[in-house]
Formats: C-alpha cells, structure tokens, sequence
C-alpha cells in the first residue's frame, strides 16, 4: 500500500480530467487532505461535492491570486496540473497572443505556484512537488510550438527547483503524459489524420486514460518516491523511446 506523509496537498487543474482523477485518488483512496484549484468554479464545487475536496479557485496568471491562495499554507504535497493547450501552429504562423497565454499558464503559472508553496515547505523541513508536463517537451509534434515550449519550461523548472528545493527535503518531479482524451485533447487528437498517425507510432497503441497519468503522480507523491527528484517521467506507452 502507498504511504503518504499526513498533511495537506493542492493540485491545480482539477477542473480538467488529469487534476480530477488525481483529486478523486488522493481523497477517496488515501484519505488526504486536499484543495482542488481551477478555473471551472462549478467543476470544482462538483467535484468537491463527490469527494470532500476544499475548492480554492484561482487564477495561475495573477501573482497575487496565487501569492494569497498558496501561500496562505503549508503543503505537504503540490500537483501542478494546470493548463492550456493553446493552438495547432507552426512557428511562422503562431499567435503571440496565444503563445504568451500558454506560457503564463503552463510555465509561469507552475512556477508561481512553487515560488509561494516553497517557504511554507522550507520551514517544515519536507514536501512533494509533482509538475504535468507532456510528450510535447520531450519529442518534436507538428503545431506544438506554444504548448511544446511551454513544457519544456516546466520539465527545466522542475529539475532547477529539485536542485534547489532537495537540501531542505522537498522533492520535485515532473509527469509527461501523452495523449489523455480531455477536452483539451480531443479537439485536435481524435481525427484519424492526427491521432491515428500517433497511435501508430507508439509501441502500446493506444491513449492513456485519466487514471493511468494520476497514478504515478500519486506514486512520485508518496513516501515510497523518496529518493527520486529531479525526475521527468514519460507515461506515453513508449511514444518517446523513438
């Protein structure tokens, strides 16, 4: 059985699919305190009504939201799962507009997240930090240039804050999933002339589901991933490997 360290956990994003199964498994199968953050206030209310999760809606691109939200406790565990998923462009086409709000969200509002969260877990001695990342940072995806980008952000800031972070006992890593059919997925994944050609390539054959990504987050949570930091993990059925 998974062993946590008591106490209490936020993940953002649980308005989407990964943040939910993530709130749902700590909750419901560990028994943990834990504050669900997005940007869907009724998602959350749901979701907080199924599980016993505390809503705490914030918005990732105002630092003082973020600053009184994270920083008004001390976390035990932190899941960065918030995002967005921009737009299919190449470089020459992009969007600057998008692609600055996908950074905001995916990288800045990651790293703002740990810079509020860290002093609380600093004094206590210990915690967990786990970022969602994405295939995304790891390979080459036509019109991921925003999305992609903002990934590799995050993979860079998860391994400079576990360099950082590990002398006063916090441990940071990153997941890197591949395909989960969110909404923010399907929109652009399920058409045979992309999603096809994906799963062709992946050694497993197929997308992974909610659950699939939520479990190793819970893993690189517990106390049984104490010795792993700095961590970037694929979870794409082997997509990467090639």
């Amino acid at each position: 059985m998974t062993t946590f360290t008591p106490g209490t956990y936020l993940v953002t994003g649980a308005s989407g699919g990964i943040g939910a199964a993530t709130v749902r498994r700590l909750v419901a199968q560990e028994g943990l305190e834990v504050f669900a953050s997005g940007r869907d206030r009724d998602k959350l209310a749901a979701l907080a009504e199924e599980t016993g999760a505390t809503p705490l809606p914030f918005d990732l691109t105002k630092d003082d939201e973020v600053a009184q939200a994270v920083g008004a406790h001390t976390w035990t565990g932190i899941v960065n799962c918030g995002g967005d998923g921009g737009e299919i462009a190449t470089p020459q086409d992009t969007d600057m507009d998008v692609f600055d709000r996908v950074m905001a969200i995916n990288a800045r509002g990651t790293m703002l997240v740990t810079k509020f969260a860290a002093p609380g877990m600093i004094e206590a001695g210990r915690g967990a930090i786990v970022n969602v990342s994405s295939q995304a940072s790891l390979v080459a995806l036509h019109g991921h240039i925003s999305y992609g980008s903002s990934k590799a952000a995050v993979d860079n800031i998860t391994r400079v804050s576990a360099l950082e972070l590990g002398p006063h006992g916090i441990r940071v890593n990153a997941v890197n999933p591949t395909v989960v059919m969110t909404p923010m997925s399907a929109w652009y994944w399920d058409r045979p002339e992309t999603g096809g050609e994906l799963i062709r390539k992946m050694p497993l054959g197929r997308y992974a589901t909610e659950d699939e990504i939520a479990g190793p987050i819970c893993f690189l949570l517990s106390e049984d991933a104490s010795m792993i930091s700095g961590v970037t993990l694929p979870i794409d059925g082997g997509f990467s490997m090639q």
